[in-house]
């Protein structure tokens, strides 16, 4: 898959910190959207994925909510990332 994910994070959440470590160090390209401090991105977090819960990644149509490393590897592997 081409395109880049988004990874909508809240700051200090250790999840998403994990999350954010695990993608760097995979040279995983994403855009970061902080949604304690930018109102649009909750708004868009919520309606992708019906819940408030970060981290949440959009990838192509697919959508992976409040997840951990474990859930992200194999979302990752199944839209060939």
């Amino acid at each position: 898959m081409n395109e880049k994910a988004t990874l909508y994070v809240k700051a200090g959440c250790p999840w998403c910190i994990e999350a954010e470590d695990y993608l760097r160090q995979n040279q995983i390209p994403y855009d970061r959207k902080e949604v304690r401090s930018d109102a649009a991105a909750m708004e868009e977090m919520v309606a992708l994925s019906g819940q408030t819960k970060a981290p949440t990644m959009k990838l192509g149509d697919a959508v992976l909510a409040d997840f951990g490393v474990d859930e992200l590897i194999p979302f990752l592997a199944k839209h060939n990332v």
